[in-house]
């Protein structure tokens, strides 16, 4: 097990998008994929915009290991649940973020209809 360092919280918390990717079955790292990130305390999350269905949520949910690169940092990372209390935090973490980009777009990962589609990324030192 191993910890985000105050730089990589920093690095990742304060870039515009997250690059991910999720590993295959075989061991093989899928494409990257492009989202919002943000930061509640020390811990990282991304949603599904596009729901339950996105390929990129399917396959994470699914292998629970992956890859991701922002602000100059990659690392191994797994993919968990969201914790239930970070997010109304996270709510107004992407309103802060992300609300120059208008309402509609910010819509798509915030509010009660997207809670369940929170993913904490949490570093892997496996």
């Amino acid at each position: 097990m191993s910890s985000w360092t105050a730089d990589e919280l920093d690095r990742i918390g304060d870039a515009e998008e997250l690059q991910l990717a999720s590993y295959r079955p075989d061991g093989t790292l899928r494409r990257y994929v492009v989202m919002w990130v943000a930061r509640v305390g020390d811990e990282l999350y991304t949603r599904s915009a596009y729901g339950p269905d996105a390929a990129w949520y399917r396959h994470a949910l699914a292998s629970g290991r992956g890859r991701i690169r922002a602000g100059g940092v990659e690392r191994e990372v797994r993919f968990e649940p969201g914790d239930p209390e970070a997010n109304v935090p996270l709510d107004a973490e992407y309103h802060r973020k992300y609300d120059r980009h208008g309402e509609k777009i910010v819509a798509t990962v915030v509010g009660e209809h997207r809670y369940g589609l929170t993913v904490r990324l949490a570093p892997d030192g496996a």
